[in-house]
Order: C-alpha cells, then sequence, then structure tokens
C-alpha cells in the first residue's frame, strides 16, 4: 500500500508541475485527484485486506486512466485509439470510489463481512493451483485468493471501459447510416466492433471460469474453518448444553457459507463495475447534453440528462427502500423455518423405528404439519412483500425504455443532435440509470445476503460463547505422572450453576473393574464427562495418568453413516487395522452376523438394533485396546446372559485396561472389583461413597 501510494503522488506532482507549466493542457483537477487518491491509499494500509484489493486496484486503473489522458493531450494517441481515451472525470471518479470504499470500511457491517471474508484471504495455508499455460504453481492459499479478486476486478474495469468504446461506436454507426455512407458503416463493423467483441466474449469466458474457482476455494477454506471452531475441542457439544445451539449448525456451514461467498463477490464487484460505469457514462451525458435547455424555457441547464437520471433513479430506490425494508427480517424468518422443517424430517427418518412403535405416526403427521406451516405462512408474507416490491420495480423498469427518447427527441427534432448521438445518449442514459437503480435490482438480494450474515454471526457468537467457557473453566484435567485417575476437591455444576456432586478425593486404580451405581440424575454420567473432559462447569482438579489413552462408550453410541468398517473402526482410521482384526473384534463382540460384510455401506445406525449397536461399540474398543474404559451403561439393552459374556470377553481380551462402569443392574457387581455409589448429603449434593467390596451378584 505504500509503495503504491509513493507512486501515485510522484504521478500526480509530475502531472502538477507539467500543467502548472503549460507543458500538458489537463484539467486542474486531474493531479489533484491523482494526489488525493495517493493519500487514501497511504490511510487505507490498515483497513480489512479485502477493501484493500478494491483499492489497490483502482489505484492501478487510475494510473493507466492518467496514462491515457495524457497520451491523448501530447498527440501520442492520435486517430481511431482516441476512442479508447476516456474523459479526465473518469480518473477523479476513481479517486471519489476509492474515498467511498475507504468511509465503508468503517461501517460496522461492511466489518463485519470484512472479517469473515479476510478469514481466506489472510490464510497462511500452504496450497496449489494448476494456471493455464504455466502449470501448478504453489503459494498460500490467501495469495492465491487475493490474486483472483484482483484479476476479476480488473476484468470488470475492462469490460467497462469496452462497453464505453462501444457507445461511441454506436453513435458512428448510426451517424454512418443517417448519411448513408457505406464505407463508414462496414469500417465500424469489421474494424471496429468485430476485435471489440471478440475481446469483451474472451474476457467474459475468463471471468466465468475465475470466478467459479474463487468462489469453491472460498467455500471450501471458510467450510473448513467453521467446521474446525464448531468440532473443536468438545465446542459443538457444550453450544448444545448451555441452550446456545445456533440453531441448524448444519445449515449455517454449508448453505449460508455458500451464500455468503457467493453474495460477498457479486455484490462487492458488482458495486464496483456499476460505480465504474456510472462514472464513465455520466461523463458520456454531460458532454452531450452541455447545453442543452430545460424544455419549455431558455434557461441552459449543464448536464441536464445528468440530473435529471439521477433524480429518476434516486426516486426508484427510495420507493423500492419503502416496499422491500420487511424483507430482510421476512428473509431470516425463512431460513430458520425450512431448516426446522428439515431437521425434522431428518430426526424422523432417524427415529422410524421407535415412532412406528408407538404408533406416533399421526403425532409426527401433526408436528410435522405444524412446522410446514410455518414454512407457508411465513413465504406468503414474502410472497405479498415481492409482488408489492416487483409491482413498482416492474413499471419503474418498462417507463426507462422510453423516458430517454422523450427527453432527446426533441432536441434532435430540431437538429441539436444527430441521430448517432441521440442513440448514444439512450445507451448512456440506461447505463447511467441502471448503475444508480443498483440498488433496486438487488434489493431482495440485500435482504437475503443481510439475513445470511446474521445467520453467520451468531453462529460464531454462540461458538465464541461455548470456547470461552471452556477457556475459563475452574474444572481442570490434567496430566500427572503416575498410574491413578484422582478426583482432588471436585465439584461438578449444571450449566445454570447449581451444585450437582462433590468430592474431597476420589482415586481409580490402575487394574481395578469399578462399578459406579446411584440414581438417575446423581451425576454418574455427568461425572463422566468431565472425566473426559468436555464437561467444563464445575470447580476442582481431576488429574489423569500421563500418557495412557481413555475411551468411553456411551447408553447410545454413534455410528456413522458408511461401510461397516467405518463404524467399527470410528473415531480411528480404516487403515490402522486389518479386515481380519475387525472380523474377529465384531465376532468376539457378539456380532458374528455381520463380521462378513465390513464393504457394505447403510445406515448402520438404523440397520442395527440398540443393543446390536452397543455390542458394536464394544467392538471399537477391542481394537482400540484403551488403557482406560468408561462404560456409561454400555450395556443396558444387552440381557443379562448377553451383558456377562461381554464383560468376560473385555476382560480376556483387554487384560491390562481399567474398567470404570455405570448401571443399574445388581449383576453387574460381580464383574467388578470395587463398587462406588452415588449417596445425596443433607445439602442435597451428590457425593461418591467408595464401598470398597462389592456386593455379591443376586
Amino acid at each position: 500500500m505504500i509503495k503504491a501510494s509513493i507512486a501515485l503522488a510522484l504521478v500526480g506532482l509530475c502531472v502538477l508541475i507539467a500543467s502548472v507549466s503549460d507543458a500538458v493542457q489537463v484539467p486542474f483537477y486531474l493531479p489533484l485527484s491523482t494526489l488525493a487518491l495517493a493519500g487514501l491509499v497511504f490511510l487505507a494500509r490498515d483497513i480489512p485486506k479485502f477493501l484493500r484489493i478494491f483499492v489497490v486496484m483502482l489505484s492501478a486503473t487510475h494510473l493507466v486512466l492518467v496514462a491515457l489522458i495524457l497520451g491523448a493531450v501530447t498527440g501520442a494517441i492520435t486517430g481511431d485509439y482516441t476512442g479508447y481515451v476516456p474523459p479526465p472525470s473518469a480518473a477523479l471518479g476513481a479517486t471519489a470510489f476509492g474515498a467511498i470504499i475507504y468511509g465503508l470500511s468503517f461501517v460496522p457491517v461492511v466489518r463485519t463481512i470484512c472479517r469473515i471474508a479476510d478469514l481466506y484471504l489472510t490464510s497462511e495455508a500452504d496450497s496449489i493451483i494448476r494456471i493455464p499455460f504455466i502449470g501448478l504453481v504453489r503459494a498460500r492459499e490467501g495469495t492465491i485468493g487475493t490474486w483472483m479478486i484482483g484479476i476479476l476486478i480488473a476484468i470488470n474495469l475492462v469490460q467497462v471501459a469496452l462497453n464505453v468504446r462501444l457507445s461511441f461506436f454506436s453513435r458512428d454507426m448510426f451517424n454512418a447510416l443517417e448519411a448513408k455512407d457505406a464505407a463508414a458503416f462496414w469500417y465500424q463493423l469489421f474494424l471496429i466492433f468485430t476485435p471489440l467483441a471478440a475481446v469483451f466474449v474472451a474476457m467474459a469466458l475468463t471471468e466465468v471460469l475465475l470466478q467459479n474457482v474463487l468462489t469453491i476455494r472460498w467455500r471450501a477454506f471458510l467450510n473448513t474453518y467453521y467446521l474446525r471452531e464448531w468440532l473443536g475441542d468438545g465446542t459443538h457439544y457444550r453450544m448444545q448444553i448451555m441452550g446456545r445451539g445456533a440453531d441448524n449448525p448444519d445449515q449455517r456451514i454449508s448453505e449460508d457459507l455458500r451464500k455468503f461467498v457467493e453474495s460477498t463477490y457479486s455484490l462487492s464487484v458488482g458495486l464496483m463495475n456499476q460505480a465504474a460505469t456510472l462514472v464513465s457514462f455520466v461523463a458520456i451525458l454531460w458532454t452531450i447534453s452541455a447545453g442543452f435547455t430545460f424544455p419549455g424555457t431558455s434557461w441552459e441547464v449543464p448536464g441536464l440528462l445528468v440530473w435529471v437520471c439521477a433524480g429518476y433513479a434516486i426516486l426508484g430506490t427510495w420507493v423500492t427502500h419503502l416496499i422491500g425494508r420487511p424483507l430482510i427480517a421476512l428473509n431470516f424468518e425463512q431460513e430458520k423455518v425450512e431448516a426446522n422443517y428439515r431437521f425434522s424430517l431428518a430426526r424422523l427418518r432417524e427415529y422410524t423405528e421407535q415412532v412406528a412403535l408407538l404408533g406416533g405416526e399421526r403425532a409426527e403427521r401433526e408436528s410435522l404439519g405444524r412446522r410446514f406451516g410455518q414454512v407457508v405462512d411465513n413465504y406468503m408474507r414474502i410472497v405479498f412483500r415481492l409482488i408489492k416490491l416487483n409491482t413498482f420495480t416492474s413499471a419503474y423498469f418498462q417507463a426507462n425504455v422510453v423516458v430517454p427518447y422523450i427527453l432527446t427527441a426533441p432536441y434532435y427534432f430540431i437538429g441539436k443532435i444527430s441521430l448517432g448521438q441521440m442513440q448514444q445518449v439512450v445507451g448512456a442514459f440506461s447505463r447511467v440509470e441502471s448503475a444508480l437503480t443498483y440498488f433496486i435490482t438487488i434489493y431482495t438480494t440485500l435482504a437475503d445476503y443481510k439475513a445470511v450474515l446474521d445467520r453467520l454471526t451468531t453462529f460464531e457468537g454462540a461458538i465464541a460463547s461455548a470456547q470461552r467457557v471452556g477457556g475459563e473453566s475452574k474444572l481442570l484435567v490434567e496430566p500427572k505422572a503416575g498410574r491413578e485417575l484422582r478426583l482432588e476437591d471436585l465439584d461438578v455444576r449444571l450449566p445454570d450453576g447449581s451444585a450437582l456432586m462433590h468430592t474431597e478425593e476420589l482415586a481409580f486404580r490402575p487394574g481395578e473393574r469399578t462399578l459406579m451405581t446411584g440414581p438417575s440424575g446423581s451425576g454418574k454420567s455427568t461425572l463422566f464427562r468431565a472425566i473426559a473432559g468436555i464437561w467444563p462447569f464445575g470447580e476442582g482438579q481431576i488429574l489423569v495418568p500421563e500418557g495412557q489413552s481413555m475411551m468411553l462408550l456411551p447408553q447410545r453410541p454413534y455410528i456413522p453413516i458408511g461401510t461397516l468398517r467405518d463404524a467399527v473402526t470410528y473415531p480411528g482410521k480404516v487403515d490402522a487395522y486389518t479386515d481380519a482384526e475387525m472380523a474377529e473384534a465384531l465376532r468376539n463382540a457378539k456380532l458374528p452376523q455381520i463380521a462378513d460384510r465390513l464393504d457394505e455401506e447403510r445406515n448402520w445406525a438404523q440397520t442395527l438394533s440398540l443393543g446390536e449397536q452397543q455390542r458394536l461399540a464394544v467392538a471399537r474398543a477391542l481394537l482400540t485396546k484403551p488403557d482406560w474404559l468408561f462404560l456409561d451403561e454400555a450395556t443396558a439393552a444387552l440381557d443379562e446372559p448377553t451383558e456377562a459374556d461381554i464383560y468376560r470377553i473385555i476382560k480376556d481380551e483387554l487384560p491390562g485396561t481399567t474398567v470404570v462402569s455405570i448401571g443399574h443392574r445388581s449383576t453387574l457387581t460381580a464383574y467388578h472389583d470395587r463398587r462406588i455409589d452415588m449417596k445425596k448429603t443433607e445439602g442435597g449434593l451428590s457425593t461418591p461413597v467408595d464401598m470398597r467390596e462389592p456386593e455379591p451378584a443376586e
């Protein structure tokens, strides 16, 4: 940024000195705008990187414009090539747009957008990209994204320049038709239009390719980032138990991120494109209508068509905003109710057996009907609002077709402008009006974009709250030399801060098989989660043996959709075990009927009964061979003989594993060396009481 600022300042000073000494004849504002842009670039060195890319590209564009203007003034550019020279006001427009970007950097919602965008653009991750005619190039992902955005901005600016040149082609072609000059007509068609059209098509194809490559790489990076933040260190679990789950995180990561990337690119580059179009074609309108008088009077109004066009566009934009403003809240609500309905359907698919056994189809139909009713109600509110908005915008844009002809026809009839100039004015008016009403065109997109941004920021807020709770937790799980797992001065609390369990000291000894019993809600499972490090609410220390592995099997295990080998090795790597080892583990876990189906892919959570799912989880433990195995009612769905076989297998196959179990069956006592009961104290707290010797099995 500093180098760009210095380059602009030097060019501005040189042009200023040359103009003062009459070496070149340029408007006074040209060197001043260059110096002003130099100052803006220097100030913009601390704004978000996403905005800095636009400022740098505008600086480069400004220098090109100044060079073209000086080339025309000094006679270096002559003939038809002067049609490619922009008016001096174009350089002034680049400076003005740079100032607007700098000002936008202080708007809170823009800073939020840039903060999310800069996650990608400032990435230091090493990456590879294939460039045509060059091959594979290694670079940081943020650098790749920055260059692609810069190139796309340049393409859009070149397209604006081509459109300006095509407007002059239109003027000259219609003048040739009016004069019946065949030579001039064919010259304009083949030597001017054809090369311009070829370049325009090439630019458009390049833009499509680059834009799609950029958006998918951008989305892939943000997808990885948010998944890491959401799944890291148990954050997703804490978000749920804190009641700050930021409804439907699946939608926020899949749909909202996609919309954010696509809309951020299209809206930002589109706005810049329209701004450049506005500056370029305003100059054309101003020049042609410089001597126009106000209709019905002799009062000459400089740039009359510019003022008429601006007023027309501002009125349309204001009315559009008044009509369309409620769409922002309505779109946000629509995203929410759609996601809730989709989640309800997915949850029903997961629990089809339970619903069928309870005969709950009628209740599910009513519940789904209510949720879909919310979708329909909010959707119809959006429809009625869109009808009002589209009624106005359709009438507005239909009027655009005839308004420029109505304005220019009187001047054509009195011979003040030629047919070619009339057509050029019509085209320029349309371009300027389109740029000024860009806000009208994208209003519904903006409303949806704001809803997407709100959903992402609330998701980030929920993640940050969960991470903050984890980081500020006074319940410390720390590795310590030795073989015992110890609880010292431990208080376990609920998320609302109320106390659940307390113990001054408790030790789990290696090689000992311990059974924890007690009434439901006494904190047994919560204690296991605290030992696992995912429960942050409480105070005290949990000292775990350093360098030893732990595994916790819950009552309802998680089984991912995929092949059976994926399910039995989760969360480890499939290639860490041989097929023979997996099959043996399944057979030992009393699942011989599926031991030979490792490559079969299906939703195993729906295929297997809860008891079979629990045995599958035991097979994982037999493969993993952890040093410590915590069983949270992990065999509660098994009949007693099968449960006895499972505990015998764990003892035989994992002789070096220390087992700690939670259970309510009295028969479990026989498979353990020690029993700990959760007893209620006078204050209502639960506390573990060591019963020392296990009771005999009944």
